[in-house]
């Protein structure tokens, strides 16, 4: 904020004057400055939450708080476009929570004092999260000591990251203990009184077997009747709630594909045959592929189920040697050539071996653990005791027990370069393997039924659009885009030029359209372009650049959150005040062939329909067969006596007469207990719901859609 000093002046009427001009325009300056900086925090807010402000750098900066314990919980240094999309998801939904929360928190006074931390980290109440991280994966034990030893290095021994996300669990542990305190205290304020749980019993125990007539609305023409507008206007007046809509935008868009020309496809195909005769001399093919390919060597054991039938064929029935070269060939958008890297027996699906897990914890510890990996294997080479070595060093105690003794397993069971060792070992051989866990010394002890595998070489060449192929493209839309600004010349343009007009319905935080890559800047903009208007990005271009294609697009439709004007859904009404005039029609006319007769069975040959039935129906059913959703009829003959009929009911599809057959209650059934079932349903759905009905009750803005 400006500081603003207090100014004496006494000299003169001039220098008074002076002074107070440049007073004046000191001031002046200062509520202008301020004016902008209000002006900053209501174009930087990104939301508002039952009248709390939210600035986008605050919230980004929790976004990048959250982010870093995602890579830390998947051990990533990255995280893609998805993965934020989740990270600012999560920070949302946490940010509104801990707004509506403390509120009630403090009406309640409700906290989570430091002893009740304390106890939920290394006391007698151990939270989920803790036990999670320092259990025994094998006995489920809780290692306090090791929590003390961890909490004690805290402040030194570990990495500052560590101990943030160490931080952000403790704050995790807290908010979820005062949450469970509240759903707690809800819970306790619900109760199922003895009558409630009486007549759930009943209307669970009461089954309702019944015949039924009905008379379908389709069988009453539109022409039976007239509307008037009169009578659409009063229909939506006294069903708003049925025309609720959100905020969406319908735009119209074109794309300019950018498409590999058969020129690129010819360069690929040359490039390929060019290198063919390299590649089948170089002695090196790992490093061959990997500084010419256009894909990485894949050092993998392959079947020949696992390649494709061509491929599979030539290497398998052909009997390819080892450095033989097929190709070139093309596949998925690619020429390839490929050369039979190595050739080896190995187990077809499984094998059983046994392991000592050396753990590092340091970097440090890398080179003391790889000697003693070399040793251990030297000593069981030479004929030592492997079982009484894995007991002795290994750091896997579940295995470590049973002499580091693993069992038989299948492939895809076991991190790769665990799986790679076991399964290309011979019988009894023993190698060193290196993983995320730490160093295997793995003696693979039984294998089963020996296949041919092979491992290839693959030199790959994607057909991608080159430079030309790409500002072709380009230009093919900044033409269009340049001789069609408005809506009425995109149609025309797009009718006259044949081109293949798309549509799409999107909602505020949309970040897909169907056969678009990376949409959102086409929707981030299409809620900030008028109605009839062409879409522009924040270049103030109508291109889009999204992925391989060039898109232009108009705003053709737009809605608001709440209720929707009359004339956007006439056609609904039309159609609700349509059905209701049919019903109508139909209850006049099956009340007419009642007062002929009170028998059901003559009323339904006057109406010339045939009796069904529906059987073991109670108030609870969610549908009767073969009719469908229909819970007038369900509620009507939940309080109808044996043999008792109707009057005319107006379902969704029909009009109905029903007749009462049987009904059959189960006495047996144990008003106690169903009392402390719907008592235990309640609590269960104490705590979402009542979350739910405070972000209903609380004022909302969200803004997020203008930052990302």
């Amino acid at each position: 904020m400006a500081t603003l000093q207090n100014i004496r002046n006494r000299a003169g009427i001039l220098v008074a004057v002076v002074i107070g001009l440049a007073l004046v325009a000191f001031i002046l300056g200062d509520i202008l400055q301020q004016g902008n900086s209000i002006f900053q925090k209501s174009r930087n807010k990104i939301a508002e939450i039952n009248g709390e402000s939210v600035q986008y750098l605050d919230f980004q900066r929790k976004v990048e708080e959250i982010g870093e314990i995602y890579k830390m919980n998947s051990n990533r240094n990255q995280l893609d476009e998805n993965a934020w999309t989740q990270v600012r998801e999560q920070t949302w939904q946490t940010l509104v929570r801990d707004i509506l929360m403390v509120e009630v928190y403090d009406d309640l006074g409700l906290a989570v004092g430091s002893e009740e931390l304390y106890d939920l980290i290394q006391g007698n109440n151990i939270h989920p999260i803790v036990q999670q991280i320092f259990a025994d994966p094998n006995t489920g034990q809780i290692d306090r000591s090791a929590i003390v030893r961890f909490l004690k290095n805290l402040e030194t021994g570990v990495a500052p990251d560590q101990r943030d996300y160490w931080l952000y669990l403790e704050q995790q542990i807290s908010d979820d203990r005062a949450l469970t305190k509240y759903n707690n205290l809800v819970k306790q304020g619900l109760y199922v009184t003895t009558e409630e749980a009486q007549n759930s019993v009943n209307n669970n125990n009461r089954q309702i077997s019944f015949d039924y007539i009905s008379l379908g609305h389709s069988t009453v023409a539109d022409s039976a009747f007239q509307i008037t507008e009169r009578e659409l206007k009063k229909y939506y007046n006294d069903h708003l709630e049925e025309y609720s809509e959100e905020k969406t935008r319908k735009i119209e868009y074109i794309t300019f594909p950018v498409v590999p020309s058969d020129m690129d496809n010819q360069h690929a195909k040359d490039w390929i045959e060019e290198i063919q005769a390299d590649f089948t001399n170089a002695e090196d093919n790992i490093q061959f592929v990997n500084t010419n390919s256009d894909e990485s060597f894949v050092n993998d054991w392959f079947a020949q189920e696992d390649l494709s039938t061509e491929l599979g064929n030539w290497i398998y029935e052909e009997n390819a040697d080892t450095n033989q070269v097929y190709g070139p060939y093309f596949e998925d958008g690619a020429y390839k050539l490929v050369k039979v890297h190595a050739i080896d027996m190995l187990p077809v699906d499984s094998v059983e071996a046994r392991h000592i897990l050396l753990s590092i914890n340091t970097q440090a510890e890398v080179a003391t653990k790889r000697a003693l990996a070399d040793s251990l294997k030297k000593v069981i080479d030479d004929g030592g005791d492997f079982a009484a070595l894995a007991r002795e060093y290994s750091t896997d105690s579940g295995s470590a027990i049973n002499g580091g003794d693993l069992g038989w397993f299948a492939k895809g069971t076991m991190v790769k370069p665990f799986q790679d060792a076991a399964f290309q070992n011979k019988r009894g051989e023993t190698s060193i393997a290196f993983s995320e866990f730490g160093i295997h010394i793995i003696q693979t002890t039984q294998r089963s039924k020996l296949f041919k595998h092979v491992k290839v070489a693959f030199i790959t060449r994607q057909v991608v659009a080159s430079d030309e192929t790409y500002q072709k493209a380009y230009a093919d839309a900044s033409k269009f885009a340049s001789e069609n600004r408005t809506q009425e010349d995109f149609n025309t343009a797009v009718a006259e030029q044949g081109l293949n007009k798309r549509v799409a319905t999107l909602r505020e935080h949309d970040r897909n359209i169907i056969g678009l890559e990376s949409a959102r800047p086409l929707v981030r903009a299409a809620f900030d372009t008028e109605v009839g208007d062409v879409l522009v990005d924040f270049r103030e271009s109508s291109i889009f650049e999204l992925g391989d294609n060039f898109v232009l697009a108009t705003l053709t439709e737009a809605t608001e959150d709440g209720t929707a004007p009359f004339e956007n859904v006439r056609t609904r009404v039309e159609l609700a005040v349509t059905k209701e005039k049919k019903g109508e029609v139909l209850v006049e006319k099956m009340n007419q062939a009642i007062s002929n007769s009170g028998d059901f069975a003559v009323i339904a040959q006057d109406l010339s329909v045939e009796i069904k039935s529906a059987d073991n129906i109670n108030f609870n059913s969610f549908s009767i067969p073969n009719e469908g959703v229909e819970p007038a009829i369900i509620g009507t003959i939940s309080v109808m006596d044996t043999d008792q009929i109707s009057k005319p009911i107006n379902g969704n599809n029909a009009v109905y007469l029903v007749k009462v057959k049987t009904i059959n209650e189960d006495t047996g059934s144990d008003v106690a207990t169903e009392q402390k079932n719907l008592i235990s349903s309640l609590g269960y759905r104490a705590g979402f719901q009542s979350y739910e009905a405070l972000k209903n009750a609380a004022v909302i803005e969200d803004n997020r859609s203008k930052f990302y």
